[in-house]
């Protein structure tokens, strides 16, 4: 069954608890099943080390609401990092030590990047061979399948990435076959995709392939999804200001669902048939007062997916609902 949730925008919140607190108050008025809590955003890993006091105050709270609760990493966290390797590894067991804490079932991590958008702005584009790939994805793999190993009742959930002008590719996971490649490397039964229809929209314009498609090619090892919308337009690592993106509809919007051009139906409908997990709608915070009617169109898109997908009987005998998932 799918559960239909919300995101904690760590800016928002800022380390604030009784932020967080509001937050869920208003989800929980929304009548939403799902929270997404972001470790970042509530101080409880200083240094690579989880702050047990912060934790145990923070899963006070959560329990006193009735959701289920996935939680985000650190957006920086890079297992691929090559001057701080060690520290990043800490903040990873960190989160996961956090999801067990607070009995979240999934947290979601960004694929490492070959380049990470922290350093873009240095000068000199940075070239990588095949074999210097190669070695970052096995570093990356080995870590993570140490840590699964480790946590064995979390979903370490990796994110496909959204692309950037000049940039990409910076991470390998902005292809999704090769994110899936990954997947199949570290080869372990609590790693999985979260998948992020943004990014998988922009990424399918940046790098021409089928939206759709990837998807489909996903379908079997995706175990936590972000479903926003934008209208597929890449834009370079420093233009940040929303006011003057969304004029033109370019960037990582993360807008309500309905409001950009992502055939966010036609994604889902390529694993929704078999899909157990949490559907988290990522807001940015500036449309915090929307949630309600992201929620309710990515609900109608489900109904009218499910109502599609039941069998009919005809001249012929039952038919097979449309793109069924094995």
């Amino acid at each position: 069954m799918v559960k239909i949730g919300c995101k904690i925008d760590e800016v928002r919140i800022d380390g604030r608890l009784d932020r967080m607190r509001r937050d869920l108050d208003h989800f929980s008025d929304l009548e939403i099943a799902a929270v997404e809590i972001p470790v970042h955003g509530l101080d409880a890993i200083v240094h690579g080390r989880l702050n047990r006091t912060r934790t145990l105050s923070i899963r006070n709270i959560l329990h006193g609401y009735e959701f289920a609760y996935s939680v985000h990493s650190p957006n920086p966290l890079n297992l691929m990092d090559r001057d701080h390797g060690a520290l990043h590894y800490q903040v990873f067991r960190a989160s996961l030590e956090f999801a067990s804490e607070i009995g979240a079932g999934v947290l979601v991590y960004h694929a490492g990047r070959y380049v990470p958008e922290e350093a873009f702005s240095i000068p000199g584009y940075v070239e990588f061979t095949d074999a210097d790939r190669a070695s970052l994805l096995d570093r990356e793999a080995c870590a993570v399948r140490d840590l699964a190993d480790e946590f064995p009742d979390v979903f370490i959930c990796i994110e496909n990435a959204r692309p950037y002008l000049y940039h990409s590719p910076y991470c390998y996971a902005e292809n999704p076959w090769e994110l899936l490649e990954q997947v199949a490397r570290i080869a372990r039964p609590n790693v999985r995709v979260n998948l992020d229809t943004g990014h998988l929209y922009m990424a399918a314009k940046h790098h021409r392939f089928d939206a759709v498609d990837a998807a489909a090619a996903l379908r079997n090892v995706i175990a936590h999804a972000h479903v926003h919308d934008n209208f597929g337009l890449s834009i370079y690592h420093n233009e940040k200001q929303q006011t003057h993106l969304v004029p033109f509809g370019r960037g990582d919007a993360h807008m309500p669902v309905g409001w950009g051009e992502i055939p966010i139906g036609t994604i889902l409908e390529t694993f929704v048939v078999s899909y157990e997990g949490l559907m988290i709608t990522e807001l940015r915070s500036r449309y915090f007062e929307h949630t309600k009617e992201s929620i309710d169109n990515l609900k109608t898109i489900l109904r009218n997916l499910k109502a599609e997908s039941r069998p009919t009987v005809g001249e012929n005998g039952p038919c097979e609902a449309r793109n069924g998932v094995r």
